[in-house]
């Protein structure tokens, strides 16, 4: 008995054991200490590497933030120079009409002094031009755009017109081929060229172009995208700059602008281009004699191009890098201001940031490339062209502006001078407006739209500096055929009848309605950045106290306009 008693107790001691090695026993956290070291390591965190580094990225800004204002008094001084003491392309470089010309060659038939265009004896005077016209899927400005080629005032024997159609759709591919042969069959010299796929988008398009046998006779070459339409003097005006020039090598034109009053966003886009024309490229050419080609409206002297290596298709602006690269071999460029082509502007968001990705993208890449040309030989390629007009100038409006001042109302630390936040930023803008005196009521709201559009344009710079996914990514810009609603280029021309051509599908498809995802309906990067801005405008109101508050609170209502769509146009497919 008393064993089996023993037995039991230690069975019982056993079990107890057991149970408190299997239960764990409770530990006190002091929550309070936790906090204090949690407390403690953020202000660490807040004192050694937040607060440097947006002190960092407010020096970095405000230092490119002069850069660029010295830029812009530069060009607006040489400009207004220029014109004070008529400093005009016709003074720089010899120019006279080749008319002058194929009269003192004893050739052509002349009346009141001025050989006929077009007359078979005073043609020879007059080299051979070719005029490109790259296209895809252009249903809506086909005609026009070949139209107003085939209106040039130019011999006949002297000019072919080559329609360059990448289109994957088969009946607009037949509609241009059909306007192609409406327009030969009235004597004009133009060819209907297509490939069998399309590498290298627009610059293999207009590599292969050259390729062709009659090419060989031709001198220069004027090109034009699909929806511009130059007036029926613009080889007259230009070539004679190639032609008693030799060593020019582009003359570039201005854009004219046809819908640039549809809506707000093609009106932002004319003050932009404006100033990019009438101050950009005028200082280039006067300076310089060099400036980014614009891809369209601009005549090509061909040996300046082969002599550059032809076409390259390395990045998304073809245009860009083959200017680049004539220009370092020593060509010269000229641009004609006076000498204006009418053209469209994407009136949708959607087309404009597509544009504008490609357009920021696209030298940024290049930039990288050309890295390894001489700094100080090119000094301005590298650091004006490149570094400053197509680097710093989309980086730091969105870094410093949408970034830096917002987030610098949560550190009383970080004071922005006055002059950086008010002064130099609206010389910058008072010069920039002077490109468009007719819109400067609209200033305040065009530099907060392209803050908003910063946003892309600093993805798209950090895309092409890095090499990433979408860096040759290439979205054709979405034309609406706004062009047709002007008057015809065509003037003077005899009308022709309608060819009727029987088409397996119909020239406007069935719309299906199909169910819009969110994030296809609205612009969802602006929306955060938006309500982030204005957070900081809210704290700025209640607790910072540095009066940035208004500028965050449109700034950041400016972001959600166009996150939420209410921007641009709506194309037809989307109503």
């Amino acid at each position: 008995l008393l064993a089996r008693r023993a037995g039991a107790g230690e069975e019982v001691m056993a079990a107890t054991a057991w149970l408190w090695a299997e239960v764990p026993v409770p530990v006190r956290v002091d929550l309070a200490a936790v906090a204090a070291q949690c407390a403690w390591a953020g202000q660490q965190a807040r004192a050694l590497l937040v607060v440097p580094t947006v002190r960092l990225l407010v020096l970095l800004s405000l230092a490119m933030t002069v850069m660029i204002l010295l830029e812009k008094l530069f060009v607006a001084a040489v400009c207004y120079a220029a014109k004070a003491f008529g400093h005009r392309p016709e003074s720089r470089y010899r120019w006279r009409p080749i008319a002058a010309s194929a009269c003192k060659a004893g050739g052509g038939d002349e009346e009141d002094g001025i050989v006929i265009v077009g007359s078979s004896s005073g043609s020879a005077a007059f080299p051979v031009v070719l005029v490109q016209i790259p296209m895809y899927n252009e249903r809506e400005v086909y005609k026009v755009s070949i139209g107003a080629a085939c209106a040039l005032e130019w011999p006949s024997d002297r000019m072919v017109i080559q329609v360059l159609d990448d289109s994957t759709d088969p009946v607009v591919k037949d509609l241009v081929k059909i306007e192609c042969q409406r327009w030969k069959s009235k004597g004009v010299n133009i060819r209907y060229e297509v490939r069998e796929n399309r590498k290298g988008y627009k610059a293999g398009a207009l590599k292969q172009g050259l390729m062709r046998d009659y090419v060989r006779e031709c001198e220069f070459i004027a090109m034009f995208d699909a929806d511009f339409q130059p007036e029926s003097d613009f080889l007259l005006r230009t070539v004679p700059f190639l032609v008693h020039n030799p060593d020019i090598a582009l003359v570039q034109t201005r854009w004219k602008f046809v819908n640039s009053d549809e809506c707000l966003l093609t009106r932002f886009q004319e003050m932009s281009l404006d100033y990019h024309f009438k101050f950009e490229q005028e200082a280039g050419s006067i300076v310089y004699s060099f400036f980014g080609f614009n891809g369209t409206a601009g005549v090509w002297r061909i040996s300046a191009i082969n002599d550059a290596g032809g076409w390259n298709d390395r990045t998304t602006v073809e245009d860009m890098d083959l200017a680049v690269r004539t220009a370092l071999l020593g060509w010269k460029f000229v641009y004609v201001g006076d000498v204006k082509v009418r053209s469209e502007l994407p009136s949708t968001f959607k087309a404009y940031r597509f544009q504008q990705h490609r357009w920021s993208c696209g030298p940024a890449n290049l930039f990288k490339k050309m890295l390894k040309v001489s700094f100080w030989s090119k000094l301005h390629l590298l650091y004006d062209f490149f570094f400053v007009g197509k680097i710093a100038a989309h980086t730091l409006t969105f870094i410093y502006y949408c970034f830096a001042i917002p987030v610098s109302v949560f550190f009383p630390e970080i004071q922005i001078p006055l002059w950086g936040v008010v002064y130099v930023p609206t010389v910058i803008t008072l010069c920039k407006s002077l490109g468009s005196p007719s819109s400067f009521h609209l200033v305040i709201l065009w530099v907060l739209f392209e803050n908003v559009m910063s946003l892309h344009r600093i993805k798209a710079t950090i895309t092409g500096l890095l090499d990433t996914r979408r860096v040759n990514e290439w979205v054709v810009t979405e034309k609406l055929g706004d062009a047709n609603k002007t008057e015809p280029a065509m003037e003077g021309l005899d009308d022709v009848q309608v060819i009727d051509v029987e088409l397996s599908t119909p020239l406007v498809p069935k719309l299906e309605k199909r169910r819009t995802r969110l994030w296809d309906k609205y612009n969802c990067s602006e929306i955060p950045v938006g309500t982030c801005i204005i957070i900081c405008g809210c704290y700025d109101v209640l607790y910072a106290k540095k009066g940035y508050y208004i500028y965050l609170f449109i700034q950041g209502l400016a972001f959600l306009v166009v996150g939420f769509e209410y921007i641009g146009t709506r194309p037809p497919s989307a109503e």
